[in-house]
């Protein structure tokens, strides 16, 4: 599939935004500690780092949950794999109009909303009643 230009959908007009930061500033990703959350003792000061990194970033970085860095190296790699598949591939395993799941846009309300540049993969894992495997692709077989 060749594209000749940009999808107007994915086009978003120059906005003159003024630097948040010098440019001497690294920014660093908030990190938020699974155990302290957990922990009666620190869980109130940490639910309001987990706070503040939510409404200021819409991210943070997870320490201390209790996964192997094995194990999530390995799903890097089988995420890697599923994305380098052809899109005949990956629509197998698209969103259901009003959900998240599955391959596709997050958030899509209407067709003349802007959209990013960027293909999404979310998938329920925990509790294990909650996971739909027909979004569960079967390449790489390692996947699921």
């Amino acid at each position: 599939m060749e594209m000749e230009e940009i999808p107007n959908r994915y086009v978003r007009p120059e906005i003159d935004a003024e630097p948040t930061i010098g440019n001497d500033v690294q920014p660093e990703i908030p990190t938020v500690d699974l155990s302290k959350l957990l922990d009666e003792r620190s869980s109130e000061e940490e639910s309001e780092k987990l706070h503040l990194a939510c409404e200021e970033w819409g991210f943070f970085h997870l320490i201390n949950h209790g996964v192997s860095g094995e194990l999530i190296e390995k799903m890097k790699l089988d995420l890697i794999e599923f994305f380098k598949q052809p899109l005949e591939v990956k629509i197998r395993h698209s969103q259901l109009p009003g959900d998240i799941e599955g391959y596709g846009q997050a958030f899509v309300v209407s067709d003349e909303q802007k959209l990013d540049w960027a293909d999404m993969f979310f998938l329920h894992t925990r509790p294990v009643s909650l996971r739909n495997m027909r979004f569960w692709s079967t390449q790489p077989p390692s996947f699921r």
